[in-house]
């Protein structure tokens, strides 16, 4: 309901975050985080992880997570009303929660026993993957969190692609090494 009465001031719901999201340079890390997400699955020991789960949050996660977080970052400064912040955080948790809890319900007939792990280690995968693809480059700012600039989400891409790649790949290593946790533990 408050997404719903307020939508005219969601930025979520602008075509500036749509253009913004979809970037070049953001898709392709997508496209890596997802088929990483898809490897690692069946490999990870975790038998409620597979590729129907693993792909819905991985899209979940990307269409929503830039907007989550920068909607926090920016009610908690004061530069956005907490009805927003309380959508960003119900986004938040649908996308690392709740829509892996509910597949498992309806496809195990029983409440994963998992989801608190499940919610941590996913909100920790979410908070990152919503910083880095807030990264941005401008003239004026250099790099920069895209939330971080007065216009967020900026009306038009100003960072290059090749140019974000560069900032965003040690964030995609440290998420790799993170991950490759679940990989040994299930060697």
């Amino acid at each position: 309901m408050l997404a719903i009465r307020g939508r005219k001031q969601l930025a979520l719901l602008r075509i500036s975050y749509w253009r913004f999201l979809f970037a070049p340079w953001r898709l392709a890390t997508f496209l890596v985080a997802l088929a990483g997400m898809l490897w690692l699955g069946p490999r990870s020991g975790d038998p409620t992880w597979d590729s129907i789960d693993a792909t819905f949050m991985s899209v979940l996660a990307f269409l929503g997570a830039p907007w989550a977080v920068a909607a926090l970052w920016r009610a908690a400064r004061r530069r956005l009303p907490w009805p927003q912040a309380y959508v960003a955080a119900c986004l938040w948790l649908l996308s690392a929660s709740w829509s892996y809890d509910l597949y498992l319900l309806a496809t195990t007939r029983s409440y994963p026993p998992s989801w608190l792990t499940n919610m941590l280690a996913s909100s920790i995968l979410y908070a990152f993957a919503g910083l880095m693809w807030n990264l941005d480059w401008s003239r004026s700012h250099g790099a920069t969190l895209a939330f971080l600039v007065d216009d967020w989400p900026p009306v038009a891409e100003r960072g290059s692609s090749p140019r974000m790649l560069l900032f965003a790949l040690p964030v995609m290593a440290l998420v790799a090494a993170l991950m490759l946790g679940f990989f040994l533990h299930a060697r």
